[in-house]
């Protein structure tokens, strides 16, 4: 057997892998920003929607879940849910679309979700240097953008 397994320590085989650090990093700060949003009723996806929305008023349902990489199927019933609670409203847009903006609440839960993130990103920020910060952005942002065309 193993000396590793009998005494409990474990090897990580892919723990220099860069998706798999992504994703646990990922995993860790979702998981952060969740637990933030749980008191305003919101999950991070729901506070993200509420963002762009507040962002770009009258934009429609399928631009916005193009822009956050959410698909239809799922973008569905997020919104149904936003509309529901009285977050968000559907106006008359261009033919068949609606325009999306925040009511009252709505903009009232931006706003708190927006503090909640924030509070969250300067958290985060005095974990790395600036110079750190702008390099991992940026790579972050180019591997995103490269591979999204292969999903």
């Amino acid at each position: 057997m193993n000396d590793t397994v009998s005494d409990g320590r474990l090897i990580d085989p892919v723990a220099s892998h860069l998706g798999y650090l992504a994703r646990r990093a990922s995993a860790v700060m979702m998981a952060n920003l969740g637990n933030a949003l749980a008191p305003l009723g919101l999950r991070p996806a729901e506070a993200t929607i509420l963002l762009l929305i507040a962002a770009n008023p009258g934009c429609s349902q399928s631009d916005a879940g193009r822009l956050l990489g959410i698909k239809r199927a799922n973008m569905v019933p997020l919104m149904a849910g936003l509309l529901a609670r009285g977050l968000v409203r559907k106006s008359a847009g261009d033919g068949r679309t609606y325009a999306l903006s925040l009511t009252t609440m709505g903009e009232e839960a931006c706003a708190a979700a927006r503090q909640a993130m924030e509070h969250l990103e300067r958290r985060y920020e005095t974990l790395l240097e600036p110079q750190q910060q702008a390099v991992l952005r940026q790579g972050l942002q180019q591997l995103a953008e490269t591979m999204s065309d292969e999903i």
